[in-house]
């Protein structure tokens, strides 16, 4: 659960999210989960399964920066 915990954490952040939010909408379910999670609950493969495919339907965006080459030779 823990590794999963990260998972969702770090997604979060390379979005610009709270893990609260991902799991709202990855997963459908309500704001208090997360907090249930990190309590110690767990969460079922089902759950999990849709957040991860989630997250990989839905990458994280990329900085413009880093995308555009020709931004450093300015």
């Amino acid at each position: 659960m823990e590794q999963f915990l990260a998972e969702i954490e770090a997604y979060a952040a390379a979005c610009g999210l709270k893990p609260t939010t991902v799991v709202q909408r990855a997963g459908r379910l309500g704001g208090a989960t997360w907090a249930k999670w990190q309590a110690g609950a767990s969460c079922s493969m089902r759950i999990a399964e849709r957040i991860r495919r989630y997250i990989a339907d839905n990458p994280a965006p990329v900085a413009a920066v880093a995308a555009d080459p020709k931004a450093d030779a300015a």
